[in-house]
């Protein structure tokens, strides 16, 4: 189990907002001991980032549901590093730090000699993290961002939503806060090759991650597309840039997710549908050649999929072994029994806000429920 693996780890947390958070969390869930340290005056700004709120029984304290999500296993210190006390606080806590974790603005932190060449004089030994928008060189360097705006410079929202001609057109960011997690992801990545590398160093190092760096890695495939082809990804709605048919359908009372990965796959999914005769004709017996003709395969099937309900077409899937998703809501996810099998759903018992509902890191499938620790109240301290 990998719950207690970065057991006698200290790490200190100086960000805030998502990214940063969510890689201290992280190396929380995986045992590392984390001081989270927020300005006196309001603390994190996700602490008032809502609604909804967690609110304790007598009305005395909340916090919202957003700075729960990313700040568990932390214990918090209120701290003015502009005041000398301050100051000198801090820099006693980096010295006995093995991580350090902070997203202020390039250039913030060396106007209080909490930079990493500083730190590293009194600690050599420290893995300092800095998660910006830009990194901390080039011309953009010096500019605040957010993830939004990261999901747009990036790319991502570029080949995101509907096409042109279509109802909705137009780019489309994600629902979630994709280009802060992934970069809280790689910042987590990072910190345990670093530490992993200081055993043979003896040293720390000193960590330079971007949200734009990370946004334009999370093309992924569509970014090497590009890089192949030359053509910019064009958006595709819920259809799929490299497979097919993969996409939403709507089915006589509802919507699924077809997900055909090979021809294979789709010669199946043609006996089951009764198109006995696509599988063999040349437009659409090889992945290539459907996706050189989806608009016409796509009016094939969006005629044939809603003569039967979806539970009729699922059943008949699972039976053949066509790889299909359904389009859960959150409450569906969270009742689904291979999620509640998998123990997803996990809980904290907090002094003040009572029990708190909280998703297990899925790098700790084998953890103990016990393991969960409640985030921080302001002014909590180690």
């Amino acid at each position: 189990m990998l719950h207690n693996a970065l057991q006698g780890i200290k790490v200190l947390d100086l960000s805030r907002i998502l990214a940063g958070p969510w890689c201290t969390q992280n190396l929380a869930d995986l045992g590392a001991e984390v001081t989270k340290i927020e300005r006196p005056e309001g603390g994190d700004d996700t602490r008032g980032w809502g609604p909804p709120y967690l609110e304790s029984p007598d009305g005395s304290a909340r916090m919202s549901s957003y700075f729960i999500c990313c700040n568990r296993g932390k214990r918090s210190m209120t701290l003015d590093f502009s005041t000398p006390e301050g100051l000198a606080t801090l820099r006693g806590l980096a010295a006995e730090a093995d991580v350090l974790v902070e997203n202020y603005k390039a250039g913030t932190l060396a106007r209080y000699g909490l930079d990493y060449d500083t730190l590293r004089a009194l600690n050599p030994r420290l893995v300092y993290v800095s998660i910006t928008g830009f990194g901390q060189t080039g011309p953009m360097a010096d500019k605040p961002g957010y993830d939004y705006v990261f999901q747009g410079m990036g790319g991502l929202m570029s080949y995101t939503g509907q096409p042109d001609g279509m109802p909705g057109a137009g780019p489309l960011r994600t629902g979630v806060a994709v280009i802060d997690v992934t970069t809280g992801m790689y910042a987590t990545t990072a910190v345990l090759a670093a530490l992993y590398q200081r055993h043979a160093t003896g040293t720390g190092a000193y960590l330079d991650i971007a949200l734009l760096d990370a946004a334009v890695a999370l093309n992924a495939n569509q970014g090497a597309n590009y890089l192949i082809s030359g053509k910019n990804p064009e958006r595709s709605g819920n259809a799929h840039p490299n497979c097919a048919p993969y996409e939403v359908f709507r089915c006589a009372d509802g919507y699924l997710i077809l997900a055909i990965g090979n021809d294979t796959q789709f010669a199946r999914f043609c006996e089951v549908a009764g198109l006995e005769a696509l599988a063999g004709d040349a437009r659409y017996a090889l992945n290539s050649a459907r996706i050189e003709n989806l608009p016409a395969l796509r009016a094939i099937l969006a005629e044939v999929f809603p003569m039967r309900t979806r539970q009729a077409w699922t059943d008949a899937f699972d039976a053949a072994g066509v790889p299909w998703g359904p389009i859960n809501t959150l409450e569906e996810v969270f009742a689904h029994p291979q999620v509640v099998h998998r123990r997803l759903v996990q809980h904290a018992d907090h002094p003040i806000l009572g029990r708190i509902p909280m998703v297990r890191n899925p790098m700790l499938a084998d953890a103990p429920e016990a393991r969960l620790e409640p985030p921080p109240l302001l002014g909590e301290r180690s």
